[in-house]
């Protein structure tokens, strides 16, 4: 796989890699092609780079004897962060690492599948980033991101619309969806809006007054 291209402009989203399944890799050339910077944690470092994937950023905890001068020949230049905190996700810490620089938004890949703890954590953990990074995670079959109060956008018809809400979210509308909402709840693990679909060619409105939104555009 070709490497990225160098574009510096911090106002740009920035490109995590995570270690969980890989996705396919038309959609990692896609993503790669407009990311002006790449950031690999580093239990995915070693898949990364036989992939031949540029990287610009080496991140993580660096336990259980990993070695990250190990890559700093075939990967420079790379400026390599090690974030210790034991409290948090080597997910969190990218984050964070964006937050101070200021770049305002990030695609995740590899994010999801292989272990379930460290996907859901992946998902819910986008929350508590609401006011201060725009996180979309992207996976071979869902992209997924936090719903403001108000959203809008145009979809083709029986495009796969889930909802999902972390905790309960309260006074959900929507517009053209097959399975409408009109001023309703959702709560995790009693209902939840999984598998709509767009009913016409045209723009979804999804609202909602109070909560946290899960947006999944969903391929089967």
């Amino acid at each position: 796989m070709s490497s990225h291209h160098i574009v510096r402009d911090d106002q740009e989203p920035a490109l995590i890699i995570a270690n969980g399944a890989a996705c396919n890799n038309e959609l990692l050339g896609q993503l790669l092609e407009w990311q002006p910077l790449v950031i690999v944690l580093d239990s995915a470092i070693e898949r990364v780079s036989e992939l031949n994937i540029k990287v610009d950023v080496l991140l993580g905890d660096f336990d259980r004897g990993f070695n990250p001068e190990a890559f700093v020949a075939s990967q420079y230049p790379i400026e390599i962060i090690h974030a210790p905190d034991q409290n948090k996700t080597d997910l969190e810490k990218a984050y964070d690492y964006l937050i101070q620089r200021k770049i305002p938004a990030a695609n995740v890949v590899w994010a999801t599948g292989r272990r379930a703890d460290h996907t859901i954590t992946n998902l819910t953990n986008i929350v508590r980033y609401r006011n201060s990074l725009k996180i979309v995670i992207h996976d071979d079959h869902s992209k997924i991101f936090l719903l403001p109060t108000h959203f809008q956008k145009w979809y083709p018809k029986e495009t796969i619309i889930s909802l999902i809400p972390i905790g309960q979210v309260n006074g959900i509308t929507t517009q053209n969806l097959v399975y409408p909402l009109h001023d309703e709840s959702l709560m995790m693990g009693y209902r939840t809006g999984s598998s709509n679909a767009v009913a016409e060619d045209g723009i979804v409105t999804i609202s909602h007054a109070e909560g946290d939104l899960l947006l999944m555009e969903c391929i089967d």
